[in-house]
């Protein structure tokens, strides 16, 4: 069986050559190893045929019965690493609390593992008699979420 350790040492020697940064190394049900990475710019299908016959030459025998899948993150799932939030400044992003509520707004900034996400919400301000929307900077820490993901918009 091979170690998830020389999985992700053999990918982050390709990516040392590349603007891509690993997002995930899993082994899944069917001795299947699914490699995620990720880029500012998105991935491209020629990038992760390119790592994948490299880990293939680079493992060799290692893989043995092993089903390899390089891919990307997807669009729309939860965030894992710290990455792919920087990579999402300024576009619209869903929070979930751990207490289960689900937090819209754009993700403004991010600083080691917090990051803070500006959201429109209705307060009621002194001198007005109803309530007003206004912008107000949420922040969170990463493992203090259940997750964090990119709002596809169709506008």
């Amino acid at each position: 069986m091979i170690d998830k350790k020389v999985v992700v040492t053999a990918v982050e020697e390709w990516l040392a050559d590349n603007d891509y940064f690993l997002v995930d190394v899993m082994f899944a049900e069917g001795d299947k190893i699914v490699v995620e990475i990720d880029h500012a710019d998105g991935v491209w299908i020629e990038d992760c045929a390119e790592l994948s016959r490299f880990l293939q030459e680079k493992l060799g025998e290692e893989l043995g019965e092993y089903e390899l899948e390089v891919g990307s993150a997807g669009i729309g799932q939860p965030f894992k690493v710290q990455q792919q939030y920087v990579n999402y400044i300024g576009e619209e992003v869903e929070v979930l609390d751990l207490e289960g509520k689900k937090i819209t707004g754009v993700l403004k900034s991010v600083d080691g593992e917090n990051f803070v996400v500006t959201v429109t919400e209705k307060q009621k301000l002194e001198g007005k008699k109803r309530p007003v929307m206004v912008e107000v900077d949420k922040t969170f820490n990463m493992k203090q979420v259940k997750y964090t993901k990119y709002l596809l918009n169709f506008k």
